[in-house]
Parts: structure tokens; C-alpha cells; sequence
């Protein structure tokens, strides 16, 4: 009996010293050794940049969607390059003058290597999207087709009416207007013999056209027409053929200074000494023409000069030099473009319909606007030289309100 008692005994006690001995280890694994050392501190993980592959680099002009790519296609060397820097200073001062951050125009020389013809396309490649220009007819008719394949319309500062259409629109001084507009004026005068005195040439020709097609709609007679070379007695014989004819009012055509030359032989004849000499818009295009006194009391019909002067005096402060006459179609058309932008989402086509507006443009140079033929019809005033200088006999129209 007491072997079979003590064996329970002996099984609780080692129960017993079992679990006293797992407590002891217990409370020794939550206390740390008082000279163990601190736990090592990781760093955090360092991200390394990612390396970016570079941009590859882009030919032509920089990657901007934000603003309008303009080309202002002018001659920067050659003979006309006088010419072609005016017209770059004035678009750049017509944007500084509008304080206009949308447009971006770059100049393309259109006497440099390929001509014309290079600069349009290079122009386009570029990502231009409306075309400044070209200065010249021929150059005009050059750039077009190149222009239109591409959908880029143009502003041509040229005078010739035959480059126009087709996605090209002509903003210079129409001669066929101004003679329409002065011999309007004279008609209104009384005048209704006329004479004309043309220079030899496309310009001549086309004088020639528009003065016996002005005459006959104002009701008046174009008694004789006469044609002058730049070899010598050219212009006296010329003169002497028209004097033959009674006449009130002679139109000669061509630059001022023909006109210097040809006004002494048109007084020595009788119907000379009284008749009414007028001029086209060349005219304008001298700045001393009003102390011309060979062309005393002569009209002339030309955009108005309201703002002309000051816009001169602003030009010459900044770039250091008086700016040629034309150099305003390069300023208007900047305004003309800013206008049209309105509507315009940069990198898409230009807007060309916005061009048609019947209500037309205003500028340095009076109201504008373009018919279907794509010739600017401009709002032309006469001026009569008078006493060393021009003075305003018939205002141009403010805007083509009615018409």
C-alpha cells in the first residue's frame, strides 16, 4: 500500500517543480542582461533617382503649344533689305505696342539661298501657321502654292492684284484705287476732260486700266494717253503728244519724282498752264513730297496719315532710324492677326474665314478689309500739296458702315 501511495506523491512533485522552474525562465527572458549591448540602428532604404532618358533635340524653331507660330517672310539681304528690316521692326513693335504674349514670329529671308520658295517651306516644317508676306509679286506667286498645299494662308504685303486668291490676300496700296478715289475727287471738282501719263512697265499697265475705267464710271472723257521710258526726251515726248488735246486734269502715274519732271513741260502748254495735275499712291511712299513745289495744289489719293507720324516717331526712338513708308502693312497685319487669335487655338489652322469680316479692320493706315478676291479694300482719303506740305482735302471713311 504505501508503495502504490507514493507514487502520486512523487509525480505531483515533479509537476509542481517543473512549472517553478518554467517561470524562473520566463521571468529571465523579459529581463535584459544589464550589460547587453543596444540593438544595431538600420538606416532607412535610400531611393536612388530613376535615370531619365534626355529629350532628343528637335530641328527648327522650339517645342511651344502655347502661343501662335507666325512666319514674317521678308528680304533680309539684297537690295530690298532697307525695306524688309522695316517691315520685321514693325511687326515687333506692333506686338510690344499690343503687349501680346500669344504671337511668335520668326523672320524667313526670302533673298537668302532657295529664295522664296525655301523660306515658305522652311517656314512651314517649322510649324508656322500663318504666313507674313511675302514683300514682292513674284515672290508672292511663288510662296502660294506652296503655302496652300499646307493650308497656311498668307498676308502678302504686294500691291498686285493678280497673286491674290486661293488662300493668298494682298494688303498693299492698290493703285487702281487710289486712281479710282482721286479721279472720283476731281469728278466732284468739275473735272471732266482728263489725260494720263503712264510710266512703261506692269505698273503702267495697270494705271493705264484702272484710269480709263475710273474715268468712264465717274462720267468724264480721257482725252489722250501717253506712255514714258526712262531714256532721255521719253518724258517730252510724251508730254508734247498729250498737250495736244484739251484737257483739265492730268494723271501721271509712277513715283513722285516722275511727276517733279513731267509738271514743267505739262505748264508750258496751253491747257497745261491751269489743269489739275494728280498722282497715285506712290506718292505717299516720299516723305518730302509736300516740299515738292513743282507739285504745288496737285492731289493725290493715299491711306490716311493720322497716325503715320506718330507711329514714325515711336519707330525711330527705338530702332535709331526713320521707317520706311510700307513698313505700317507689317504693324497692321500684326493687329489684323491678334484680332483673328481671339478665336484661334494655337497649333490648329489659322482661322481664314475671320479674314473676310465685312465690317473690315482698323490700323495705322485707316480701315481695311478684304473682298472674295482676297485684295485688301482700303478707306482712302485725298491730299493736296499745299505750301510745303500735305493737307487732307477729303477724308477717308472711318469704317465700312453701310457698304
Amino acid at each position: 500500500m504505501a508503495d502504490a501511495n507514493g507514487v502520486p506523491q512523487r509525480a505531483v512533485w515533479n509537476i509542481v517543480r517543473s512549472a517553478a522552474l518554467a517561470a524562473t525562465m520566463m521571468v529571465a527572458a523579459c529581463v535584459a542582461p544589464r550589460n547587453a549591448p543596444e540593438p544595431a540602428r538600420v538606416p532607412p532604404p535610400v531611393e536612388r533617382p530613376r535615370p531619365v532618358a534626355p529629350r532628343p533635340i528637335q530641328p527648327g524653331l522650339p517645342q511651344d503649344v502655347e502661343r501662335h507660330r507666325i512666319a514674317l517672310l521678308v528680304p533680309l539681304s539684297g537690295p530690298n533689305a532697307g525695306v524688309g528690316r522695316s517691315l520685321q521692326n514693325a511687326t515687333q513693335l506692333a506686338v510690344l505696342d499690343a503687349r501680346n504674349d500669344d504671337l511668335r514670329i520668326t523672320t524667313y529671308d526670302t533673298a537668302g539661298p532657295g529664295g522664296a520658295a525655301n523660306a515658305a517651306a522652311q517656314a512651314i516644317a517649322e510649324g508656322n501657321r500663318l504666313i507674313l508676306g511675302p514683300l514682292l509679286s513674284e515672290d508672292a506667286r511663288v510662296v502660294a502654292p506652296i503655302a496652300r498645299q499646307a493650308r497656311v494662308p498668307v498676308l502678302s504685303f504686294s500691291n498686285d492684284a493678280t497673286a491674290a486668291g486661293n488662300g493668298t490676300y494682298i494688303l498693299g496700296y492698290s493703285p487702281s484705287q487710289s486712281i479710282e478715289r482721286v479721279v472720283d475727287y476731281a469728278r466732284t471738282s468739275g473735272i471732266t476732260d482728263f489725260v494720263g501719263l503712264m510710266p512703261a512697265g506692269t505698273y503702267g499697265n495697270r494705271a493705264s486700266t484702272a484710269f480709263l475705267r475710273a474715268v468712264e464710271s465717274a462720267g468724264g472723257k480721257v482725252l489722250a494717253l501717253e506712255t514714258y521710258e526712262a531714256r532721255p526726251g521719253s518724258m517730252t515726248s510724251a508730254v508734247a503728244k498729250i498737250s495736244r488735246s484739251p484737257f483739265q486734269a492730268i494723271l501721271i502715274a509712277g513715283a513722285a519724282d516722275s511727276a517733279v519732271a513731267a509738271v514743267p513741260l505739262v505748264r508750258r502748254s496751253a491747257s497745261g498752264k491751269a489743269a489739275r495735275v494728280l498722282g497715285t499712291e506712290l506718292w505717299n511712299t516720299d516723305s518730302g513730297v509736300g516740299a515738292r513745289t513743282a507739285l504745288n495744289g496737285a492731289w493725290f489719293a493715299s491711306v490716311p496719315d493720322n497716325y503715320y507720324r506718330q507711329y514714325a516717331g515711336k519707330y525711330r526712338a527705338r530702332f535709331g532710324a526713320a521707317p520706311y513708308r510700307l513698313s505700317t502693312l507689317g504693324y497692321d497685319a500684326v493687329l489684323l492677326t491678334i484680332r483673328v487669335a481671339r478665336d484661334w487655338r494655337p497649333g490648329s489652322e489659322f482661322p481664314e474665314r475671320r479674314l473676310l469680316d465685312r465690317d473690315g479692320f482698323a490700323g495705322l493706315d485707316g480701315a481695311f478689309r478684304f473682298g472674295r478676291d482676297g485684295v485688301a479694300e482700303r478707306a482712302l482719303e485725298v491730299q493736296e500739296i499745299r505750301g510745303g506740305t500735305t493737307a487732307t482735302v477729303s477724308a477717308a471713311p472711318a469704317n465700312f458702315a453701310g457698304n
